[in-house]
């Protein structure tokens, strides 16, 4: 029995959609993440120690994350550089992204089950 498509090291994979088109995949390493962000390791450590991101983690144990993980730690640095306590950046991205999830429910809700006319 070969290996299955979630088996191959393959970035673009068997579908051709490529999981680096994934915001979910979790393709950057600890140090790139923080090169990327322009903050510091220690930086992205707490925003996992804090609840924001949990990030996966290689064979070897190291931290990786995602597109999605990253843009979430670009807004906590924003917030914190406002002068935000990191705890309450954590907060209200959390909200953010709550509010950002119940908006997209409702359009999806409305779509379906439009109101009569008047």
């Amino acid at each position: 029995m070969g290996p299955t498509p979630q088996d191959t090291p393959d970035p673009v994979g068997a579908t051709g959609a490529g999981k680096l088109d994934d915001d979910d995949y979790p393709a950057y390493t600890m140090g790139r993440a923080a090169e990327i962000l322009g903050t510091t390791q220690a930086f992205l450590r707490s925003l996992g120690e804090a609840g924001l991101i949990e990030p996966q983690r290689s064979p070897g144990g190291h931290r990786r994350y995602s597109r999605y993980q990253l843009r979430l730690a670009g807004r906590a640095r924003e917030l914190v550089d406002q002068g935000n306590p990191l705890e309450a950046a954590c907060r209200i991205i959390i909200l953010e992204d709550q509010l950002a999830e119940a908006h997209r429910i409702n359009a999806q809700l409305t779509a379906r089950n439009p109101r009569p006319p008047r």
